[in-house]
């Protein structure tokens, strides 16, 4: 049986956002005073009292630097929440944020999207995740939240 890996933004990725974000801002750390907002630096829901940020991210861009490919039109930056200060990244493998309708958005490896899928049942990720890397164009997928169209994580072949 295939398992699948969400993957949290990366730690030198965390490092330049705490500083910059990928539209160039200071970050702006608040005290989540509710909590509930998704941290992809830890792939959990913020606890009231955390300090947080929202920050501009392109995770497409980000990835294509480091694959040396050029996303072209596909690249794109959206908010996303993090942890003001460094975190101790995600404390289990299961998959995050199932608890409402998501899109798997798969790229190909020269960062074309190649189309996506629309999952309703949190059981519903791993036939999602299957159908698109049983396409060997597909090189990562993105899951984002239907509802703002935010990235949440990534997932890639293991």
């Amino acid at each position: 049986m295939t398992t699948y890996t969400a993957r949290p933004i990366g730690q030198v990725a965390l490092k330049e956002l705490r500083s910059a974000d990928d539209r160039g801002r200071e970050i702006v750390p608040v005290t989540d005073e509710e909590g509930g907002a998704p941290l992809r630096c830890c792939l959990r829901r913020s606890a009231p009292g955390e300090r947080i940020a929202l920050v501009s991210y392109a995770p497409l861009r980000r990835w294509a630097r480091e694959t040396g490919v050029d996303p072209g039109a596909y690249d794109e930056q959206g908010p996303v929440f993090v942890h003001a200060e460094d975190c101790a990244g995600p404390a289990d493998d299961r998959l995050p944020f199932t608890d409402a309708h998501r899109t798997v958005r798969r790229y190909s490896a020269d960062g074309r999207i190649l189309g996506g899928r629309l999952v309703e049942e949190p059981d519903g990720f791993g036939d999602a995740f299957r159908e698109a890397f049983d396409d060997p164009a597909v090189a990562l997928v993105h899951v984002r939240a239907v509802e703002y169209g935010c990235f949440l994580y990534e997932v890639r072949r293991d």
